[in-house]
């Protein structure tokens, strides 16, 4: 395998405004798909755990008896996410860092393995869907979910959002990573070697007042302060300038009171 096709850098990176939008992330509205398999007792391994608020519901699933082990690629945030099971006063949970290509887990090691919008990130999705499947039991089930960006709708419709989501293609792609993950799951999926797959999709859906100006502003600063914003421009994806027009439209979008964003995520349960 080429080492180089396995690195991608994490577009979104950890800025207040990205772990905003993944500390609103719960097992009811982001693994729904999931969470009718999981059980007392269980053991589960979650791949990108970010601030863990989707670790911690798992968690309380698969309790009394269970275990969770939750990794990142990213120490900051696995700090984030061991403070957080803490103040909710939960245990049996382990963190740990980790790289989804190459998991230091034995084979056969959990029940369920769980990866949420992790997969379009990532240099090689195959490889590590078959390294989630090496290290569940046979019988277990590995579990991906993942948006696809090419499906996002809005309304009403805007030129400036028309922009981001063109450009937030481009940098993702040009990251090591495929935006439009949700589409592919299951072709991944079956590529890296699973014959048992049940595919999904649900949406997350903005559809408020309040929900539109949350998403909008969280974007607006996504694209002008973070690390998606640094890539972009010295990438020369975008000016400065271009970002702030990107951000600006986000603004003048989430202020309509129409305003209407529905975010579609494909999923997949796979038998290993």
């Amino acid at each position: 395998m080429d080492a180089a096709k396995e690195t991608a850098v994490y577009t979104h990176g950890h800025h207040e405004s990205v772990l905003r939008s993944h500390r609103w992330r719960t097992a009811e509205n982001s693994a729904a798909y999931l969470t009718g398999e999981l059980r007392p007792g269980m053991s589960v391994l979650d791949v990108g755990c970010g601030p863990g608020t989707i670790t911690a519901d798992l968690a309380e699933r698969v309790a009394p008896g269970g275990r969770v082990t939750a990794v990142d690629a990213a120490a900051g945030v696995v700090d984030q996410a061991r403070r957080y099971a803490a103040e909710r006063g939960l245990t049996g949970i382990e963190f740990a860092t980790a790289d989804v290509h190459a998991l230091d887990f034995p084979d056969d090691s959990f029940d369920v393995v769980h990866a949420h919008q992790v997969l379009q990130h990532v240099g090689d999705p195959v490889r590590a869907l078959r390294e989630m499947r090496r290290v569940c039991r046979p019988g277990g089930i590995v579990a991906a979910r993942d948006a696809d960006y090419a499906a996002m709708t809005w309304y009403p419709a805007t030129p400036g959002l028309d922009e981001w989501l063109s450009l937030y293609r481009r940098v993702a792609r040009a990251n090591g990573g495929e935006p439009d993950a949700g589409r592919r799951l299951r072709a991944w999926a079956r590529e890296a070697g699973f014959t048992e797959v049940a595919s999904s999709a649900t949406s997350w859906c903005y559809a408020t007042p309040g929900e539109a100006a949350w998403w909008s502003s969280l974007w607006a600063d996504r694209t002008t302060a973070s690390a998606y914003a640094d890539i972009a421009a010295r990438g020369g994806h975008a000016t400065p300038a271009e970002l702030a027009a990107v951000a600006a439209a986000w603004h003048a979008w989430g202020a309509d009171p129409d305003a209407w964003f529905s975010v579609l995520n494909g999923e997949v349960l796979c038998r290993a």
